[in-house]
């Protein structure tokens, strides 16, 4: 059997409204836990009581990934910054063929 190997190079990475989306799913995972508590006790009886603290659960998780995705977004525009101002500034050095 021949070693597989990439025929191509691998593309880049969509950047896409990260912030938005981890926000979004957050705040969908709060919603489906509030909107189980009045069923709680239906949980408890037929012993699916762990979808609740599931959606709590992806709820505080997702208040790490906002928390996450915040500073890697803002570490990026900082980058960007800083790499705009040195093209700028021309303290890079000519390219040289």
């Amino acid at each position: 059997m021949a070693k597989w190997t990439p025929k191509h190079e691998a593309p880049e990475p969509l950047e896409g409204p990260v912030v938005a989306t981890i926000t979004g799913g957050t705040i969908l995972w709060f919603v489906l836990f509030l909107a189980q508590l009045p069923f709680y006790g239906w949980f408890d009886d037929h012993g699916h009581l762990w979808w609740v603290w599931t959606c709590l659960a992806g709820a505080g998780l997702g208040l790490i990934g906002i928390w996450y995705v915040r500073g890697r977004d803002a570490a990026l525009k900082r980058a960007a910054a800083a790499t705009a101002s040195q093209d700028d500034s021309g303290d890079t050095p000519p390219a040289t063929a």
